[in-house]
């Protein structure tokens, strides 16, 4: 008997035995559909943690604040104990001077004289109103102070208008950009009408110089409930205690790991440290904290796999004992079958071939429905279509190893079968 005749036999016999092969199938299915899923979701997660945190390239790093001590009491300018590393001598060290300030942030730039684009950015508040007339936002507007190249340098783009220029940070103006969600909200005509009009942000008149084009939402929060302002003006207006943040770009990938250690050192003179003392500031690259993020989605992905190992393992004593219960049922067919010449091998084969199509048939409906259903959490995230090509050929090579296991000793039950007693069965 040919390869194709097996073949043929097998798709057959799975079309007569409809509900026992489909609650079989189902079984498979919905193993490699929890598998693929997950891992949809996790690649869909992983993607957007990419486009969230890689903003500026892979030739890209900031400089931040970084909080080391404890602090004890609820005051806001509690004072933090330092040890020195032989515990014998304390000091008392105020948080507000160890936050990254604007002289601090100024004098890096002038003295970083690396080939790379520099940025400074200031963190306002995530609380403010913003109004024109009648139309007013909610009172959750995000407040960003910039530079020339904070644009740039967090992947903005502008839609109409113009960039903050170098005029607009000495003179600290009442100039800003705007959110496409701001913009649209605050004119009805069109967010594009929106440049050389003027708003109110918590009551004080703003001009708007330029709108950015929409961004989307990142984990909760929307890239385009903002409005940027000059650093000078937001320290101007809305003074706050927020740490300045500077962010580098270097001109050539090979160049990031030079320029961050060049950065180090010249902030670490900035900041005044001695060579004894530790920094008090971090440099991450923009690409490191996507790959923190995402190396932290490993357990879903082991969560996974075990849940849908165990479902298949379930799916294959399940299938074993179809194929056996197929084998008692079509007993006479094997004794005929063996009476006019057909041997032991090809009976197995028949067998065999039956529990790896049921296996491949559950592969491909789990790996739609989970590539489907993945992909739900994608829209949520706004991302684009995920299809994990490794995993769908992982689940075919595991489900052709069910088939294959729970097949083999039905198979080769119905090869052992005595012709003559299996014609006299009843």
């Amino acid at each position: 008997m040919q390869v194709a005749d097996i073949v043929s036999l097998a798709f057959r016999t799975i079309r007569a035995n409809r509900l026992r092969t489909g609650l079989t199938v189902s079984i498979i299915a919905f193993g490699i559909m929890a598998l693929i899923g997950v891992i949809t979701a996790i690649q869909a997660m992983n993607q957007k943690f990419s486009e969230s945190f890689s903003s500026m390239g892979a030739n890209a790093f900031s400089i931040r604040f970084k909080e080391r001590n404890i602090r004890f009491g609820g005051g806001g300018q509690s004072d933090e104990v330092k040890l020195t590393r032989k515990g014998a001598r304390k000091e008392k060290v105020s948080n507000l001077d160890k936050i990254i300030t604007r002289e601090q942030a100024e004098e890096f730039v002038k003295r970083f004289d690396f080939l790379a684009m520099k940025s400074l950015s200031v963190f306002g508040n995530r609380n403010n109103l913003v109004s024109r007339g009648t139309a007013k936002t909610s009172p959750n507007v995000t407040l960003f102070g910039g530079d020339i190249h904070y644009l740039e340098l967090n992947n903005y783009s502008l839609m109409v208008g113009r960039n903050l220029a170098r005029d607009d940070i000495q003179s600290g103006q009442n100039l800003c950009i705007l959110g496409y969600d701001v913009a649209d909200k605050l004119f009805r005509a069109g967010a594009a009408t929106a440049v050389n009009g003027e708003i109110r942000m918590n009551g004080i008149p703003y001009r708007v110089i330029g709108v950015l084009e929409s961004k989307g939402s990142s984990f909760g929060f929307s890239r385009d409930n903002v409005v940027i302002v000059s650093y000078t003006n937001l320290e101007r207006v809305f003074p706050s205690q927020a740490s300045y943040v500077i962010a580098v770009k270097a001109n050539e990938l090979l160049m990031v790991n030079p320029a961050m250690g060049e950065a180090e050192s010249d902030f670490r003179a900035v900041r005044k440290l001695t060579a004894t003392e530790e920094s008090n500031f971090v440099l991450d690259r923009s690409d490191s904290v996507a790959e923190t993020a995402m190396n932290s989605l490993r357990f879903l992905t082991i969560s996974a796999t075990v849940i849908g190992l165990i479902t298949l393992i379930g799916a294959a004593i399940g299938l074993m004992n179809i194929m056996l219960v197929s084998v008692s049922e079509r007993t006479r067919e094997v004794g005929l079958i063996k009476a006019i010449g057909g041997k032991s091998r090809v009976v197995s084969r028949q067998f065999l071939t039956e529990a790896i199509l049921i296996s491949l048939m559950g592969a491909g409906f789990g790996i739609l429905l989970g590539v489907g259903v993945g992909n739900l959490f994608s829209l949520v995230l706004n991302t684009g279509f995920v299809v994990p090509w490794n995993w769908v050929g992982y689940g075919i090579i595991i489900c052709t190893a069910v088939g294959l296991l729970a097949g083999i000793f039905p198979a080769l039950k119905a090869g052992r079968l005595n012709p003559i007693e299996a014609l006299r069965y009843e």
